[in-house]
């Protein structure tokens, strides 16, 4: 079969390789499409802190099972699926208390360990989502992005009715946005310098959008946001880009003692003013991945259109 190999940043050559062998516990994916995700573009430009060369990229993915082991009796051959990309050790403290996605021994699948981007990819049962049938594997793809958008607010203790600022508009910032508005928030408020992204932002219905392009002081974009949602400004801030102005203006925006999630995946250390976060009680949330249950919130959020 074909496979797609990174072998050095910027370089990415098709090599035949074996089928892989089918375990009992196993399934064969026929991959049929794969999303290219921001950390990928770091992988590809030899940017990506925690991946190495050579590297089998692909953990947003969609395809029907080919074939299973004798140990996997409620999957069946041709349904729909997408993978959960993680491989855990199930032994250590964070796994043992069912907080697998931030495993002591962690690998996600196209980063540590082999991803997708080869026309069978064969993983443990327990990693499979289930796709309704009705469901296009374009949108098969999102469930995984979007996942990391619900589990990023599940560190929230409350989305009913909140207004939320994501500062990004790219595919992490757009979706975290949809998911707030889909789990009850009020509004939400997306910063970007991108003119295209905030268009699309708003043909996805996201309810506001504010272009930083030209704005270089923290108190203006507040005052922006203000006049769309009110004096008090936002409840919830998620930084969905991961980097220094990003965090920067999320801490110098933020009312006293709200939360800050920190989505984005930061290129290396960041300055933030602690006084700041101390001085008003700010909570900074960092957020890795998704569970199980994120992914299907994900995929009933997709289901509902």
């Amino acid at each position: 079969m074909k496979q797609a190999v990174m072998v050095r940043p910027g370089h990415i050559e098709i090599h035949e390789v074996p089928v892989p062998e089918v375990g009992a516990q196993d399934v064969s994916i026929c991959i049929q499409r794969i999303g290219i995700c921001g950390s990928d573009i770091h992988v590809y430009h030899g940017k990506h802190p925690f991946t190495s060369y050579p590297v089998v990229q692909g953990h947003e993915v969609s395809g029907y099972i080919c074939e299973k082991g004798d140990a996997v009796p409620d999957l069946r051959i041709g349904q729909k699926v997408t993978v959960r990309p993680q491989v855990v050790c199930g032994t250590c403290r964070q796994c043992r208390d069912g907080q697998y996605h931030i495993c002591e021994h962690l690998k996600v699948m196209g980063f540590q360990t082999t991803g997708a981007a080869s026309q069978y990819f064969v993983t443990h049962a327990a990693n499979i989502i289930p796709l309704p049938d009705e469901l296009s594997y374009d949108a098969g793809t999102i469930v995984e992005p979007l996942a990391v958008g619900v589990h990023a607010l599940r560190h929230v203790p409350e989305i009913q009715g909140k207004h939320v600022m994501i500062l990004g508009a790219g595919t992490i910032g757009n979706l975290t946005a949809q998911a707030a508005l889909a789990m009850g928030a009020q509004s939400a408020v997306v910063v970007d310098i991108s003119s295209k992204r905030l268009e699309i932002a708003q043909q996805c219905g996201i309810t506001y959008q504010v272009n930083s392009s030209d704005v270089h002081d923290p108190n203006i974009i507040l005052q922006h946001i203000k006049q769309m949602i009110g004096d008090d400004g936002p409840d919830i801030i998620c930084d969905c880009v991961g980097i220094q102005p990003t965090i920067q203006t999320a801490v110098a925006v933020a009312r006293k003692g709200i939360p800050i999630v920190l989505v984005g995946v930061y290129p290396g250390e960041v300055l933030v003013d602690l006084a700041l976060v101390q001085d008003r009680e700010l909570k900074l949330l960092g957020t890795l991945m998704y569970k199980e249950e994120d992914m299907i919130e994900a995929l009933d959020m997709l289901s509902k259109g």
